[in-house]
């Protein structure tokens, strides 16, 4: 439920989260829905929303390219077991202090705990391995798939605002975000969040970066780039799979350097160095190609299941 200002004010009632900075106040936030003695997690709906769009979205470009869209029933289906399996175990690897001590918590996604990292590497992988198995060039499937992955971030960060995780240190810019102190995990607040609470009506809050608005949004306009190079400059096979990794490497590396619940490898953040990883990869395809060295060249047949059969 969103309150104006003035709601707030008058009936001295404490909102959960609030956009102060743009007068946006919200009460009663929920992050799961009950269906009779069924509670489902707004985070898992979601992420299941954002990887519908992303599919009905790859398989119209598909259809329009002229690619057998049917191809891509499958490779939803691998993203969809893998970049879980993948996300989640990625996690757990670079959290496992905590989860040694709770086995009985690995399997649990519903309150968060998925890496992106994690999934697009080991669905990729699987991809790819399924591309070389069935003869097609594996390449052009997964620079289609990346405009999908990239839209699904997108809509998927939107679980981290309803679980009230994954934000930045303090900040009081325009899109400053407040949240209930008490709704946070203590080990993500930061000294200078601490330092500066706010308390309203006995309430304390905390204010920081909305990175998953940061990223949502820096991932629409890559999303928007990648189908424009797609549709009007597509060049080579692996130009957007080489665009994704530059461009989200930069996105993930920026928005990274803001949150305050990193994965951590000592004292660098994981995803930091998996950001720098992907913009060498990406850069390193594009210099591959302007070479004209193709090493792929023996594994990137195009299986005439690509190619949508022309009515005679």
């Amino acid at each position: 439920m969103i309150a104006t200002i003035s709601e707030i004010t008058n009936t001295k009632v404490g909102y959960d989260l609030a956009f102060p900075n743009l007068g946006i106040f919200i009460t009663n936030l929920k992050n799961t829905i009950t269906i009779g003695n069924f509670t489902i997690a707004y985070y898992g709906i979601i992420i299941a929303l954002g990887m519908l769009i992303a599919f009905t979205v790859v398989t119209k470009i598909a259809k329009r390219l002229g690619i057998d869209d049917d191809l891509f029933y499958d490779i939803f289906i691998i993203v969809i077991v893998f970049g879980i399996i993948g996300a989640r175990a990625y996690y757990v690897i670079f959290r496992w202090d905590y989860y040694q001590i709770r086995p009985h918590e690995i399997l649990d996604i519903r309150a968060g705990g998925l890496a992106v990292f994690g999934g697009i590497l080991l669905a990729g992988t699987a991809i790819v391995i399924y591309c070389i198995w069935k003869k097609i060039n594996f390449l052009k499937v997964l620079d289609l798939t990346m405009i999908g992955v990239v839209l699904g971030q997108a809509i998927g960060r939107y679980g981290n605002f309803f679980n009230m995780e994954a934000f930045g240190d303090y900040t009081n810019n325009l899109f400053a975000m407040r949240m209930r102190a008490e709704y946070i995990d203590t080990s993500n607040i930061t000294f200078t969040q601490a330092l500066n609470t706010i308390t309203e009506n006995g309430i304390d809050y905390i204010q920081a970066h909305p990175t998953f608005l940061y990223e949502s949004t820096l991932n629409i306009i890559l999303f928007v780039v990648l189908v424009y190079i797609v549709l009007k400059r597509y060049k080579f096979d692996g130009q957007i799979l080489a665009s994704y990794l530059i461009g989200y490497g930069i996105i993930r590396f920026f928005v990274e350097s803001l949150r305050t619940d990193s994965l951590m490898l000592g004292n660098f953040r994981v995803s930091q160095i998996v950001a720098i990883l992907c913009v060498i990869s990406g850069l390193v395809i594009y210099v591959l190609h302007f070479k004209n060295v193709k090493p792929f060249d023996k594994l990137e047949k195009i299986s005439k299941s690509m190619k949508k059969k022309k009515e005679v």
